[in-house]
């Protein structure tokens, strides 16, 4: 691996901040001198910086095509073949990367069984030979790999992440091919600061990590849910333009409780119930101070823990560590802001004027949210926040707009065992314990979401219930993968009669009702809200992460929406254009950091956060490798 690999980025290597890839502009030598070129065109005029080696001899001939993160494959021009020792161990003809991308996305297509030949002769679709197949191309090329994704991310994104991703999990003994991150487990108490010294790259943006105790919708997986942490900073490199070399997925094995894993022979990880009370916080704490130690100016997401821990941890290092739980703090901010792009598709459909059991503002909403683990409570503390600034001045907390519902009814105080937040959300004004539809009839919300990671819940009934009292209900169905989704698109809008504005967590095709009406499910996806999150706390290494800057990136978000794609039903941009996308939401956390005084970074004159943000992302394009001491 990539041991003595730098870039020359002037006063960035001064900083201890030396960037180990190819494309990324050095941070403050961008800003040192302002240029009157557009940002398109000084991005792409300065975003490629040579490869320097340092020892010739650790990367050399057939190591460089066997590091994915150096590797060209057929694109390496003669000079570079001469001088690396690569003459004759490539074939002899070289091809660019538009003609290697070409290739590969027809290969991509055949592993699947979705080529134009295989398609005319009617075989079936296989998602999972695709996720192998990038999962191959990831660990042989990875400028490739993203040059693929970021062309074709709307395509790719179902596939490297959910929902393929939670097959891989569920399968991942059988599926295991190279190993990728880092493993921390109950048993390195004492010596994770030497392990992490393990990690071959000096600098490290961005690390998530998770415990494995809550997948997806899938439960407790264990040391199989690294999938995980890797597809998410994929989706980093992907949609936030962080550099693949500065990425750490990370998994905490503290054992599992699922019986079926504990009995499996390919399971990978340890084979013990799951540690809990001190000896659990015992290990997450020294994993926290050993990922600070060794990297100081990392951003360390929290991703998959369940209920009973994601809040608390939250609570005990945001103030402390640059963190941030992405299924509390970006779930319920991409929930915002699809609920807002919501209220004003409502608009549009209803007038001016709203109709009955419609209410127009966000803090006027009754919300009733299906699943009380860490993300339904994180989307209802998101909303809820919303309500709060929507409703400056007027005072209120705004816990009284939500009820949740779990598999045992309706939560109120009168509950035994409540934990974290689900106290602050349990009802006070109701003893009996009501069924989701009791709940609607009584409740009359307008708002119905579902993170649950129980497919199918919203009935017939239920959705009939919900249409019945508002003329237009918003029913987001936020459980991943698409089988545990609460409400398919075609069923929400076809018991609906069209009225529903509806949004999912998995991607749907485009639903046409009875009427010949077309609707665009719309996919309410963190993807849109992590990244640029990233992406701004690398450029700014602000102390901490705050609420202030998850309620921003949802405004900014819920901002890019035009009228015409809300009238289509499209709540949130599509995933094609999120790079974009991502320039915009991580300007506006950027924006709030430095109004909170959390950055020392100023800009200079005639330098805007998108045009600074767009120069720090990372493109995929195979950069010049040289030796420290080469001489044309």
């Amino acid at each position: 691996m990539l041991r003595a690999v730098s870039t020359r980025l002037g006063s960035q290597q001064a900083r201890g901040r030396v960037s180990a890839g190819a494309t990324m502009l050095g941070r403050r030598a961008f800003l040192a001198t302002p240029c009157r070129l557009s940002s398109r065109e000084l991005f792409e005029k300065m975003n490629v910086q040579p490869i320097v080696l340092h020892d010739l001899q650790d990367q050399y001939g057939i190591d460089l095509c066997h590091d994915p993160l150096l590797n060209k494959g057929t694109a390496f021009p003669e000079r570079e073949r001469d001088r690396l020792g690569l003459r004759g161990l490539v074939p002899p003809r070289q091809f660019n990367i538009e003609e290697q991308l070409q290739r590969t996305y027809h290969a991509f297509h055949k592993s699947g069984g979705t080529s134009p030949q295989q398609i005319a002769r009617g075989e079936p679709e296989n998602v999972v030979a695709k996720h192998l197949f990038l999962v191959g191309l990831q660990d042989r090329n990875e400028t490739l790999f993203y040059r693929l994704v970021c062309q074709h991310i709307e395509e790719m994104a179902p596939i490297i992440y959910t929902p393929t991703v939670g097959y891989a999990c569920k399968n991942a003994g059988l599926l295991f091919r190279r190993s990728r991150g880092m493993y921390f487990t109950k048993n390195d108490v004492g010596e994770m600061h030497a392990i992490i010294r393990n990690w071959p790259h000096r600098d490290v943006d961005v690390i998530v990590v998770t415990d494995g105790s809550r997948i997806l919708g899938l439960g407790d997986l264990g040391c199989h849910g690294m999938g995980i942490p890797i597809g998410k900073l994929s989706l980093y490199v992907a949609a936030g333009g962080v550099h693949p070399m500065r990425v750490m997925p990370c998994l905490i094995d503290v054992g599992t409780d699922n019986e079926e894993l504990l009995e499996d022979p390919m399971y990978l990880g340890i084979k013990e119930k799951r540690l809990r009370g001190d000896a659990y916080i015992e290990v997450v704490d020294e994993f926290m101070s050993a990922a600070r130690h060794r990297f100081p100016n990392a951003l360390i997401q929290f991703e998959d823990f369940n209920a009973t821990w994601a809040e608390p941890l939250l609570r005990r290092y945001r103030d402390h560590f640059l963190m941030f739980n992405d299924d509390v703090q970006g779930t319920g901010s991409v929930a915002l802001a699809g609920l807002i792009t919501a209220l004003k598709c409502r608009r549009l459909r209803t007038g001016a004027v709203p109709q009955a059991g419609a209410s127009a503002t966000l803090s006027e909403q009754r919300v009733v949210c299906v699943g009380a683990g860490s993300a339904g409570l994180g989307v209802c503390e998101g909303l809820r926040m919303g309500m709060e600034f929507d409703d400056t001045g007027r005072g209120g907390s705004h816990h009284g707009n939500f009820w949740v519902v779990d598999k045992d009814g309706l939560l109120t105080r009168q509950r035994p065992g409540l934990i974290g937040q689900q106290v602050s959300f349990a009802r006070d004004d109701a003893t009996e314990a009501l069924s989701l539809l009791e709940t609607i009839r009584q409740v009359k919300p307008t708002v119905l979401l579902g993170v649950s990671g129980v497919g199918g819940i919203f009935t017939e009934e239920v959705v009939h219930e919900m249409s019945r009292h508002c003329e237009h209900p918003i029913i987001f169905a936020m459980s991943n993968p698409t089988v545990n989704s609460e409400v398919t698109a075609e069923n929400a809008y076809r018991w609906s009669h069209g009225k529903v504005i509806y949004a999912s967590g998995s991607p749907f095709d485009k639903v046409t009702t009875a009427d010949g009406s077309h609707w665009h499910p719309t996919q309410v996806n963190n993807m849109f809200i992590f990244p640029a999150v990233g992406v701004a706390a690398s450029s700014l290494l602000p102390r901490k992460i705050t609420d202030n800057m998850f309620y921003e990136a949802a405004k900014a978000l819920a901002d890019v929406q035009p009228e015409e794609e809300l009238r289509k039903g499209h709540l949130l941009p599509r995933v094609r254009d999120i790079r974009e996308v991502t320039v915009k939401v991580a300007a506006a956390v950027a924006k709030e950091a430095d109004r909170e005084g959390l950055t020392s970074l100023k800009l200079p004159p005639g330098v805007d956060w998108e045009t600074h943000i767009r120069a720090e992302m990372y493109v995929p394009k195979y950069a010049p490798i040289v030796h420290e001491r080469a001489r044309v």
